[in-house]
């Protein structure tokens, strides 16, 4: 019999994803998302969603931006989530959340009970969080960290044949 499988998997796996990537993949969610528009306005959720949500908002042609800021991790640990600012997007009825991505969906879960009705969409979607947004461009493995451009700089990395 096979052991039950770890519910918090090291997160071993990196995938780096450079600003033209980013760039690149906002722009694809975008594409998704133009048959749903006129949007009223976007919601970001910050920090990660700072990005994507502008690249979005200007692809659409969305000049209405709000936040809402929750603040879940600090780098690669996990915290207890805190509510920093709400939004003014009401129930959420014809807004847009814009979020980097959907981790454990504790965040998206948060956003969700207070915007119900607003349409939630992100770059990066993981399987535990997948549930909770209705549009993506990017499914990747529950133990992938993915490394945003605005938090690492170019460095040396070992190849992959020797633990990199």
């Amino acid at each position: 019999m096979d052991p039950a499988p770890d519910p918090t998997p090291n997160l071993a796996k990196e995938f780096p994803v450079s600003w033209e990537e980013l760039h690149r993949n906002a722009r694809a969610l975008a594409w998704r998302l133009l048959p749903l528009t006129p949007f009223k306005g976007v919601v970001a959720v910050t920090r990660g969603g700072l990005v994507p949500a502008a690249i979005v908002a200007r692809e659409l042609d969305v000049r209405l931006i709000d936040t809402i800021c929750i603040a879940s991790y600090d780098h690669k640990d996990r915290a207890a989530l805190t509510v920093l600012k709400e939004c003014g997007a009401g129930d959420g009825a014809g807004w847009l959340i814009v979020d980097d991505l959907v981790d454990t969906g504790t965040t998206a879960k948060a956003v969700r009970d207070r915007l119900p009705k607003a349409h939630f969409a992100t770059i990066y979607a993981k399987p535990a969080g997948r549930p909770l947004v209705d549009t993506f461009i990017t499914e990747v493995s529950q133990d992938t960290w993915i490394l945003f451009p605005w938090d690492i700089g170019p460095s040396y990395r070992e190849p992959i044949s020797r633990g990199g």
